[in-house]
């Protein structure tokens, strides 16, 4: 699939700005701009600039193509560009707005269970098969409702649940610890990949692999990756099944997709440790890397919230049994696991989408590297918007999700063709585009004849013959 390209000459003066420069060992490093509303780090934008000299990028870069074939430019505005977009009613958060989604997605977990635990009986429905037919059904129902509710703790560790950081981090520990979620450890974790979104060595969620990681991963070399026979469509099944069923615990219980950088932790806590089980990189051990020493209590606070939650299990599965446990509560978590998996891995994963090498990346490039779907009824209303505005959420993660449409609008204007979506086919789209993005998506390397900058601006490629090929490298020639 491709598009036409038009072919356009920029004018351009190159500032050097926090918002537009290639990210640097300084600037790399430094956090995102404040999360708190109508504060920008910088004035500049690229876009408004007058020159009197006149570049051609793609002759300085080289032209660089996403996996569809598409040309790809550099976004040119900055992040006060896109908060000054924004009217400044979106950035008004409520608190009692937002106990009443609380209470309203708790409530019908309750009424579901009410009605299937008084009705769905062998008096009421005699026929075994069909009272398990409404079970498995109560169990993706449950998994739905269960899933906004860690939408809205997600909202809560974003602080964009209400401007009481006290009640934000209250309710978000209290949803996320029922949900087996460790609520101030993910909060942490998940504050570092919006900082570094994009960032090939520093994000912390489903960061691709490079070709020369995924030569390593098939056992071949670098050279040979081209000429690889297509991957058989029950390898990319088999692979997505085990993401969409253990993907959430893994990613907890050992960073996986996560950066692997963590000999850079600044105190030195990542030496020696890697991802993968049992290598000291997770979630519940406040020694571990993707912490630092001033976090320690909070993350043996969020065990703390699991240990409570496991005691509750355990003694209903004590006095109930396993299997009413299984159905009650284990069948629909594992039922949250799957969306908050596909949401996380179709935000990040698509055709279209560029990473970048530290030498090429900044915040406002980054955050611009993800995409919106569409998920219909189920989406805006009982997962509250998280598939369809995360564009917006990665530049302002402090406005509310009802709001998050309309700033949405705004910022499009701003973004232009940077801005992504995929609403193609609504719901059924969406979940087609987890299939397409396992067979599309396998791995990023530079577009091929990119120069300069250009060679840290990486796109997606796979060996199964969809949108751009791979580069054809040559062997390594032996020293004599």
């Amino acid at each position: 699939m491709s598009s036409a390209v038009v072919h356009r000459r920029v004018a351009l003066q190159r500032v050097d700005t926090m918002d537009s420069a290639p990210s640097t060992a300084s600037n790399s490093m430094a956090a995102s701009p404040n999360d708190t509303p109508r504060q920008s780090p910088s004035s500049t934008s690229l876009s408004s600039l007058g020159s009197t000299d006149e570049i051609d990028l793609r002759k300085v870069n080289g032209k660089m193509l996403d996996t569809y074939g598409n040309e790809f430019k550099l976004p040119d505005f900055t992040i006060k560009d896109i908060r000054d977009a924004i009217p400044a009613h979106c950035y008004q958060r409520s608190g009692a707005r937002g106990l009443a989604y609380v209470a309203r997605d708790i409530a019908s977990l309750a009424t579901v269970f009410y009605l299937f635990h008084n009705y769905v009986t062998p008096e009421n429905v005699p026929s075994t098969p069909i009272r398990g037919a409404l079970w498995a059904l109560y169990t993706v129902i449950q998994g739905l409702f269960a899933t906004g509710v860690w939408v809205l703790a997600h909202e809560c560790g974003h602080q964009s649940f209400s401007p009481s950081k006290t009640l934000n981090d209250t309710v978000g520990w209290l949803c996320h610890s029922a949900l087996l979620v460790p609520y101030f450890s993910w909060k942490i974790s998940h504050g570092k990949h919006h900082k570094a979104t994009g960032h090939l060595e520093r994000d912390m969620v489903f960061v691709p692999k490079t070709r020369e990681e995924y030569a390593s991963k098939v056992g071949r070399y670098v050279h040979e990756i081209s000429e690889l026979a297509e991957e058989t469509p029950i390898v990319t099944a088999a692979t997505l099944i085990g993401q969409q069923l253990g993907g959430w615990l893994y990613y907890l219980t050992s960073n996986i997709t996560g950066h692997n950088k963590h000999e850079r932790q600044p105190e030195g806590r990542g030496k020696g440790k890697r991802n993968g089980m049992f290598r000291g990189v997770n979630h519940f051990n406040p020694s571990s890397p993707l912490y630092e020493a001033k976090d320690a209590k909070l993350v043996l606070l969020s065990d703390l919230g699991l240990a409570i939650t496991l005691s509750v299990l355990f003694a209903i599965g004590a006095k109930y049994g396993m299997a009413n446990l299984t159905v009650w509560y284990i069948l629909p978590y594992l039922w949250v696991n799957h969306w908050l998996v596909a949401i996380t891995f179709l935000q990040h994963t698509d055709p279209s989408l560029p990473h970048y090498e530290p030498q090429a990346w900044t915040y406002t490039r980054g955050a611009a590297a993800t995409i919106d779907r569409e998920f219909g009824f189920i989406g805006r209303h009982l997962l509250h918007g998280i598939i369809e505005t995360h564009v917006l959420h990665h530049y302002v993660s402090t406005i509310p999700f009802y709001n998050a449409d309309e700033a949405s609008e705004a910022i499009k204007k701003v973004m232009g063709a940077h801005y992504r979506s995929d609403v193609e086919g609504g719901s059924i789209g969406f979940l087609k585009s987890i299939w397409k993005s396992a067979r599309w998506c396998q791995w990023v390397e530079p577009s091929e004849g990119s120069v300069g900058e250009a060679q840290g601006v990486l796109f997606y490629r796979n060996r199964n013959g969809h949108g751009v090929p791979p580069q054809k490298l040559e062997a390594p020639t032996a020293q004599a």
